[in-house]
């Protein structure tokens, strides 16, 4: 009986199939979840830095505005991990008046692929990320409702059970796509699909209006938020008084031709 004996070169390239396998998993896995890096093509929106904050973000000069230039949010050390992030508690947010102190990027967007983390500090803490200032994506501890945490506000059910809770760092991971228009007017609603914490909370979830009136984002109070307009908008983050922390925030701007925002 003859015995097969694989040449070297044979043994080699198994393990090298082996090893590029491999990585291409982990890369898989780690495309989602606290920790992940901007990827090739996208733009760094926050790394921590006072630097950044002013260069990137202003005030949102919505009805409500209490506030003025330079950005109040202050840089702190990171309660959970290395390096600075920046804290919403903003002093003329005081009492939950959102749109009193809340900061927007000075770039806007259409489609893209969105990374935000976020800490919560203590119970009952309320803040919320924006999409094209528009369309919050809710962050409130404690409420498991529709208005809750990793809610499409009042437009889908919050994936509570995903959170990690107060005094840890959570990460959402987000594809959006613009609401579509044609001759002025909305022929398909804006579109996401969200991970919390690395597991899908909501796929292809449509988003028909914004919520919270004037003070909240464009269109607000356009028709009772039902007056979407083609407009661009850019990443809000908001202040409602609370210590809600932000880090590594990145966008890739995408041109998402079908109405689909799996991924």
């Amino acid at each position: 009986m003859k015995h097969s004996i694989r040449k070297p070169i044979d043994v080699l390239q198994s393990l090298l199939i082996a090893a590029v396998s491999l990585c291409v998993s982990l890369n898989a896995i780690a495309q989602v979840g606290v920790g992940t890096k901007a990827p090739k093509g996208a733009e760094v929106l926050f790394d921590g830095s006072r630097k950044m904050l002013d260069e990137k973000w202003t005030y949102w000069q919505g009805p409500r505005l209490a506030t003025t230039l330079p950005i109040k949010w202050a840089i702190e050390k990171d309660p959970a991990g290395n390096g600075t992030v920046v804290n919403t508690n903003d002093p003329s947010a005081a009492g939950g008046k959102y749109g009193a102190a809340d900061i927007v990027t000075k770039q806007t967007f259409r489609d893209f692929r969105l990374h935000v983390e976020f800490y919560v500090s203590k119970p009952g803490g309320n803040s919320g990320v924006y999409l094209q200032n528009r369309y919050e994506i809710q962050v409130f501890d404690g409420d498991t409702t529709s208005h809750g945490l990793g809610a499409v506000i009042n437009e889908s059910p919050s994936p509570y059970k995903l959170y990690t809770g107060t005094g840890k760092w959570n990460a959402y991971d987000i594809e959006f796509r613009a609401a579509r228009f044609k001759d002025g007017k909305r022929t398909e609603p804006a579109m996401v699909t969200l991970y919390l914490n690395g597991k899908k909370a909501h796929t292809n979830q449509t988003i028909n209006q914004v919520w919270g009136g004037p003070n909240s984002g464009i269109d607000g109070g356009n028709d009772g938020g039902k007056g979407i307009t083609d407009t661009p908008g850019g990443l809000k983050l908001q202040a409602e008084g609370h210590d809600v922390l932000y880090r590594n925030i990145w966008i890739k701007e995408l041109d998402l031709k079908q109405a689909t925002t799996d991924y």
